[in-house]
């Protein structure tokens, strides 16, 4: 198992891993607005446009080259993906990826505090396992349904 950055060559294989996940376990507490909301943000090219534009990073981790799990994260605080090949869920890859990301949000923002995530009804509980509490009411933007949540971090 190896967590490293995503390169352009795995844009296409996080943007169908995530799909695929996305449309098995949250798609279906979405509205339609809300799945094609989420299927735009996810496309291959938009991902792309995410990374070069120096806002986002992508952490994947791979067995060989298959994708198991990545994480994607926005201004270096913010969780904006985190999804598991269900086929490796129960394995600890989630928490390994958001200690990674963290631990690289870090290097970068050494005064970082906190991490933040809007997350779907479906992942709550699992962000809740990881150490994040629920800062508000759950909302819902462009069809899409969140809690925010945020975990401190420990300096």
């Amino acid at each position: 198992m190896e967590i490293r950055y995503i390169s352009s060559d795995d844009i296409e294989k996080i943007s169908e891993l995530v799909w695929v996940v996305f449309s098995e376990f949250v798609a279906p507490g979405y509205s339609e607005e809300g799945v094609g909301t989420f299927k735009s943000f996810v496309q291959p090219e938009e991902l792309k446009k995410s990374i070069d534009n120096g806002r986002f990073f992508i952490l994947a981790c791979f067995e060989e080259e298959k994708p198991m799990g990545t994480i994607a994260m926005r201004d270096n605080c913010h969780v904006s993906l985190l999804f598991v090949d269900k086929e490796y869920h129960g394995r600890g890859i989630a928490r390994k990826l958001y200690e990674e990301a963290v631990r690289k949000c870090k290097e970068e923002n050494p005064g970082l505090d906190e991490v933040t995530v809007n997350s779907s009804p479906y992942a709550v509980e699992i962000y809740k396992r990881l150490g994040f509490e629920i800062t508000g009411e759950q909302a819902t933007q462009n069809g899409i349904t969140f809690a925010p949540m945020r975990m401190r971090i420990r300096r």
